[in-house]
């Protein structure tokens, strides 16, 4: 805040003198009221100075552990972390590197090209970094990068935030379970327009929809991804500890309801699991990566009558969700019936032919053919969309590229 330091000084009506003709009762009262006002003037400036020399940016760290506390008490807050917080030595670096600019476009632009140019961050799928875990090793997915632009824009008087695109779920299938991981944006509003932030290499960024989160249910997306990865590496333990804090830090959280209900069924609680989708369902009726999980564990159980109910209830709803088919073809390849897999990975290119998870679907459908130059040639598109993904690289060392 700048503010303008104003001089001048105000002095009563001179006495009457013989040299000076005395002012009228009415010019009198002029006058002192004229001094009065300037008197209150010079009051309210002074006040409003010490009042910008007593101004705090919001501390939305500090908010976020109140936050945390309310929902889980003090003692487990206190171990919680603040996906975006900086570091000191953070805050040296930006205030030696980043100077003030005249205007929030130009303060945008700065926090961009320190990051992007001053710490050359690169993409790394995993693991989910905080603020100060993506500045240490300049790497990061796509939260790691929103975690570090929100903590960095935040410090550099910006108001940026957590997006969570809804039109572009991201599933991960290990062992006919479907993993939620979800996508987050940053979002600021510039002369009243929703701008988002993304960090997604292989991905168009043609979105449509767009829900602003807030801090909590973005640290329940934090802990999700974490938990997620623990999942996916078969730690089974800690994905449950990290899971458990999304859900109790926001407990309608569905995507790590979902997955904690998939932690149940790895661990043989397959009843576990089904009361854990069964909550899912109650705060998102027609989720289908829940009622998929759902299905899968109906048919572990052998309850057939009831798995082939939700699948032709899901069947009905997601016949623009590419994912649902792409799973449905691994289903059937598990049965061996191999040109049905291939008529649901057909499903899926036509709904999503940039999806990495979509190719490699018809990579393990053409394995099971036998046709291994089909094979090689969806492995090709795959990795060209996305280098890091783990199916296609495991695939890929199968195969002795």
């Amino acid at each position: 805040m700048f503010s303008k330091k104003m001089d001048g000084t105000g002095t009563l009506p001179r006495e009457a003198s013989a040299q000076q003709p005395c002012c009228t009762e009415l010019d009198y009262i002029g006058e002192t009221m004229r001094y009065q006002a300037h008197v209150l003037l010079v009051l309210l400036l002074a006040a409003g100075a010490a009042g910008c020399a007593q101004y705090k940016r919001f501390d939305s760290s500090g908010h976020l552990r109140e936050q945390y506390a309310a929902e889980v008490g003090a003692a487990t807050a206190a171990q919680l972390t603040v996906p975006y917080e900086l570091t000191g030595t953070m805050r040296a670096d930006l205030e030696k590197r980043l100077r003030p600019a005249p205007s929030e476009l130009r303060t945008l632009n700065q926090v961009l090209n320190f990051i992007f140019e001053d710490l050359d961050l690169h993409y790394e799928l995993n693991p989910t970094r905080t603020a100060a875990e993506t500045f240490r090793d300049r790497r990061g997915n796509c939260l790691s990068f929103v975690n570090l632009f929100v903590g960095i824009a935040r410090e550099r008087g910006l108001n940026p935030f957590y997006v969570e695109v809804t039109d572009y779920q991201r599933w991960n299938h290990r062992a006919g379970m479907v993993v939620s991981q979800g996508h987050i944006v940053a979002g600021m509003y510039l002369d009243g327009e929703l701008k988002t932030y993304d960090f997604l290499p292989y991905r168009p960024k043609a979105y449509k929809k767009f829900n602003p989160i807030d801090d909590l249910t973005a640290a329940a997306h934090f802990y999700n991804n974490l938990g997620a990865e623990s999942l996916m590496d078969g730690n089974l333990p800690r994905a449950t500890e990290l899971l458990t804090i999304a859900t109790r830090i926001q407990p309608r959280f569905e995507k790590a309801i979902n997955n904690l209900g998939v932690v149940k069924a790895r661990s043989g609680d397959l009843q576990g699991a089904l009361e854990m989708y069964q909550k899912g369902l109650e705060i998102a009726p027609d989720d289908a990566m829940i009622l998929t999980n759902m299905t899968r564990a109906y048919q572990q159980l052998g309850r057939a009558k009831e798995a082939d109910d939700l699948l032709a209830r899901i069947e009905a709803s997601n016949t623009s969700n590419p994912f649902f088919f792409v799973y449905q073809g691994e289903m059937a390849l598990s049965r061996g019936e191999n040109q049905k897999a291939l008529d649901y990975m057909t499903k899926a290119l036509r709904l999503d032919t940039e999806a990495p998870e979509v190719h490699v679907g018809f990579v393990k459908v053409y394995l099971a053919l036998g046709e291994m130059d089909k094979a090689r040639h969806y492995l090709e598109r795959a990795l060209k969309l996305d280098a890091t993904n783990q199916d296609a690289l495991r695939l890929a060392s199968m195969l002795g590229r």
